[in-house]
């Protein structure tokens, strides 16, 4: 090993923690192998979930729920191909990420909306009616 990579090379104690070698990760390209960024928002109609996935489609993305689960995924198919008079060269590349997320019970499953655009998924989960918080109200004594 040279002595540059062992200059940047994380101490084996954080490869651990992490469950990935840093110096790796910061040679990676930058959607091959890692999750993308995620929001989760709660208000009293329900829940959000945003995940910022630019240069994804619609269509490049599979939700799926099953019992309190939602997993979101993607794959994405990428082509090149190189002509020249004497050779041609194709590579394919294969992009994913699945992330789960353990939903509450107070998600309605059967409402669940998705909407991809300007590369933000944005996932409504919303509250089920007995779950939403009801306004305060006075109670007349009778």
């Amino acid at each position: 090993m040279s002595t540059l990579v062992k200059h940047f090379a994380a101490p084996s104690y954080l490869n651990g923690f992490f469950g990935k070698d840093l110096f790796n990760e910061y040679n990676a390209p930058a959607f091959a192998g890692t999750v993308p960024a995620v929001n989760v928002v709660e208000s009293q109609e329900g829940f959000r979930i945003e995940v910022a996935a630019p240069g994804l489609q619609k269509s490049d993305f599979k939700l799926n729920l099953e019992k309190n689960q939602l997993t979101i995924s993607a794959e994405k198919e990428v082509k090149e191909e190189e002509k020249n008079e004497k050779y041609t060269r194709k590579e394919f590349k294969y992009n994913s990420f699945q992330r789960t997320f353990t939903l509450p019970n107070t998600v309605d499953g059967d409402k669940i909306e998705a909407n991809y655009a300007d590369g933000i998924l944005s996932i409504a989960l919303p509250k089920r009616e007995e779950a939403k918080e009801k306004p305060a109200r006075v109670i007349e004594i009778a």
